[in-house]
């Protein structure tokens, strides 16, 4: 991810962005009303209460608007002292207990920061971004994944720092996915929103395993990203390489960031792409 190569091993494709002025109706573009000081409640932002709505005042075929965690991201972005005392009382009748995600882990050796990042990434169906897992979230997903802390493992800085290179892998990975959406500026120019993504470390796309088989390693790790373009869903696959660290910004991974081969517009965007880096 460190280099921004849209494809591993082969030359970089320069693809600029159409800068369209969007029409009004875009809500991503739209001018956001200026902020006014928040309550002495929270120093640097007041936590505004969920808005839920019963099953009757939801439209049937409403599409979720991303992971259930999402809705309430904000609140540990805006002020992550309150929302992490709020969710303490967040009691599930159903065994009542609190919400897992934020809170630590039994023997966990240290605390961990529980305030979380907004990423430049707009999330489909909200006019707001996705927002990247806190620390205390990241050490908990680990442990659901089979991973044991161990005196030699980790310390407090190195949860921080596994943050940081987490959230710059996404950055990167858009901005990759913004280069091949740029071929499509004129018929969607409000952007391209994410709409859901999943990792499949152990399942090899096509790609990987043919560059594997002509001597290149394979990709440490696989996420396919669904975007929104305008209404249309494309699919993204992102194969993560190894690359040499860069202690500065955090990058050091090397992407292969490609539309799938779902449609015809992507075969031909690939097409395309391929030509001009023979030809470049």
């Amino acid at each position: 991810m460190g280099s921004g190569v849209s494809s591993a091993g082969a030359p970089t494709v320069r693809a600029e962005a159409v800068e369209a002025v969007p029409p009004q109706g875009c809500p991503m573009h739209r001018s956001q009303p200026a902020k006014v000081s928040p309550p002495a409640g929270c120093p640097m932002h007041q936590a505004q209460p969920i808005k839920t709505s019963s099953p009757s005042e939801v439209p049937l075929g409403r599409e979720e608007a991303g992971p259930a965690h999402q809705e309430r991201a904000y609140e540990f972005v805006e002020c992550p002292m309150r929302a992490a005392e709020s969710g303490k009382s967040d009691i599930n009748p159903a065994n009542m207990m609190p919400p897992p995600n934020q809170v630590p882990a039994p023997d966990q050796p240290f605390s961990l920061s529980v305030s979380r990042e907004e990423s430049n990434i707009p999330r489909h169906g909200a006019e707001k971004n996705w927002v990247y897992p806190s620390e205390q979230m990241f050490w908990n997903a680990m442990l659901r994944k089979g991973w044991r802390w161990r005196d030699d493992d980790l310390a407090p800085h190195d949860m921080t720092n596994i943050i940081k290179i987490h959230n710059k892998n996404n950055e990167q990975a858009w901005q990759e996915i913004l280069k091949w959406e740029a071929l499509h500026a004129t018929e969607c120019p409000c952007g391209p929103t994410l709409k859901r993504f999943g990792g499949k470390a152990k399942e090899y796309s096509p790609r990987a395993r043919v560059r594997h088989w002509m001597g290149y390693e394979l990709p440490f790790d696989r996420h396919d990203w669904i975007v929104d373009r305008c209404g249309k869903e494309v699919r993204y696959v992102i194969d993560y390489y190894d690359g040499e660290v860069n202690r500065e910004n955090y990058q050091f991974s090397i992407l292969d960031v490609r539309p799938a081969f779902d449609s015809l517009d992507a075969v031909w965007d690939r097409m395309k792409v391929a030509w001009w880096r023979w030809t470049s």
